[in-house]
């Protein structure tokens, strides 16, 4: 059988905009991989991450370069061996799980002992704004379950008394994206246990995060940026009590797995979340995330579109993917 494959980059409108500590986008820029052999054909989407060095443009080249090397279907642990992790790696390893199903005919909720994956509440997330325009989003949003929040660093006190006022029954978590510092840690501590939030993301800059080890932290904190695989959990240890796994850091589903269970055996919470993407990016994190205490992958639902078939949500709730689209 021949095997081929195509790299194709999609630009998918956002609802509004995306605002985080970093900057604001208006589009999703995703890289889908296509793998085919026989009549047989897998999907996988990454979405390049410039925080981590990454472009469309490097990400495309690299897609290409390493899968113009086979001349079959690679293996996902070579793989895995020969390919930093990374947004490129996570969408030719999707691509792979989802063209072994195809092969198969045996789902990869299966292949993962998931009998009937079920359905999973899922974070919706609030961009950086003012206190003011983030009010008024948390009141359009107060339907939803639970909520997760961009933050910024100065004022944020303010956008989470904020928050809470406009939704003041949503659980809440919130994502500081590294823009806390020690000077602001202890207030911005104090607000979030005043407002009831569950989990706090990555406060501090990786690398600079050695401090949390001697910090009071009544509210969980999650590793995310400081965090890409599993061999990074050794130095997180007294750091963080939660880690948020994502398929474009850990370089795709077989690496994301590891994780997960290398995270449960050293006692963090687990976190599945995302980049912004389609319903394509989120299918196997939905499955990955079946026992996670906190998910968040609302990537389609703040786009203004998205692909077709898609994932099925239903307010904040999102069922497996369909064989149709993943898996």
């Amino acid at each position: 059988m021949t095997f081929s494959f195509s790299v194709e980059v999609e630009s998918w409108p956002i609802a509004g905009s995306f605002v985080i500590s970093r900057g604001a986008r208006t589009e999703a820029h995703v890289v889908v991989v296509t793998l085919s052999e026989g009549s047989a054909t897998g999907r996988g989407e990454c979405v390049p991450y410039a925080r981590y060095g990454e472009t469309v443009e490097g990400v495309v080249a690299t897609l290409r370069e390493a899968l113009s090397t086979y001349a079959a279907q690679p293996d996902r642990e070579t793989l895995r061996g020969t390919m930093p992790p990374g947004a490129a790696r996570n969408a030719i390893d999707c691509a792979l799980w989802d063209l072994e199903a195809k092969q198969s005919g045996v789902p990869v909720a299966e292949r993962l002992g998931l009998s009937t994956p079920k359905a999973l509440v899922t974070a919706y997330t609030l961009s950086l704004g003012t206190p003011e325009s983030m009010e008024q989003a948390a009141r359009v949003a107060a339907h939803r379950p639970l909520l997760k929040v961009k933050l910024g660093g100065d004022g944020d006190r303010e956008r989470i008394v904020a928050v809470r006022r406009g939704a003041p029954t949503s659980r809440i978590i919130v994502d500081a994206n590294e823009a806390w510092s020690r000077d602001n840690f202890d207030a911005n501590m104090r607000a979030c246990v005043e407002a009831g939030v569950e989990l706090i993301e990555q406060p501090l800059p990786a690398g600079q995060d050695d401090w949390l080890e001697h910090a009071d932290r009544p509210v969980a904190v999650c590793a995310d940026e400081s965090l890409h695989v599993a061999d990074d959990l050794g130095h997180l240890a007294g750091r963080y009590d939660a880690i948020n796994i994502k398929l474009d850091k850990t370089g795709g589903l077989t690496e994301a797995l590891l994780l997960h269970a290398a995270a449960e055996s050293h006692g963090f919470a687990l976190m599945v979340g995302c980049m912004v993407g389609t319903s394509l990016a989120m299918a196997p994190a939905v499955l990955l995330a079946q026992d996670a205490a906190f998910v968040d992958l609302d990537g389609p639902l703040l786009l203004a579109r998205d692909r077709s078939p898609g994932l099925v949500y239903e307010g904040s709730l999102v069922s497996p993917p369909s064989p149709a689209l993943w898996g």
